[in-house]
């Protein structure tokens, strides 16, 4: 067992999204499930009440705990892309199994999680820092999905007057 998992509330889905992010991510399992031994305020007695699962490589916990809790955007998933393919990709996954669209390459799963889909080109800008990290951010900020040429171009561009 890991040293440390991350554990994620779900309704009564735990098992069914665990399944979807194996399908969709490398490097991605689905591995024990467990059964309730017994009657509990979230699960009867042999329903799943926790599934052992890794996305890109993080060992992570679902629980199946109730509605009580609800997944909200301080909790992300920051998925590094190398191109405009894998971001749409992995973007179309999440956002057509019920997700939904946020903002500067975030969107949310069907059961709330949120995921930065985020290409390789706009962290290193970010990392550049000065002006270059300014237009990336800038650019970055009127999109959705981000657009990795739009990216790459506003590194490249200078001051125009």
């Amino acid at each position: 067992m890991a040293k440390n998992t991350i554990c994620l509330w779900y309704d009564k889905d735990a098992e069914e999204a665990a399944r979807f992010y194996a399908a969709t991510f490398p490097d991605s399992t689905v591995g024990k499930i467990h059964r309730a031994p017994s009657d509990n305020p979230s699960t009867k007695a042999g329903e799943v009440i926790t599934v052992d699962f890794t996305v890109a490589g993080i060992p992570c916990i679902g629980l199946n705990g109730g509605p009580t809790f609800k997944h909200n955007e301080a909790f992300s998933f920051q998925i590094a892309t190398d191109d405009q393919e894998e971001t749409d990709r992995y973007w179309n996954a999440i956002v057509g199994n019920g997700g939904q669209e946020s903002e500067c390459g975030w969107c949310k799963d069907k059961w709330g999680v949120s995921w930065q889909i985020t290409p390789r080109v706009l962290i290193e800008a970010m990392a550049t820092g000065g002006e270059e990290a300014k237009r990336a951010f800038d650019a970055m900020m009127t999109m959705q999905k981000i657009d990795v040429a739009t990216i790459e171009a506003a590194r490249r561009s200078s001051h125009s007057h």
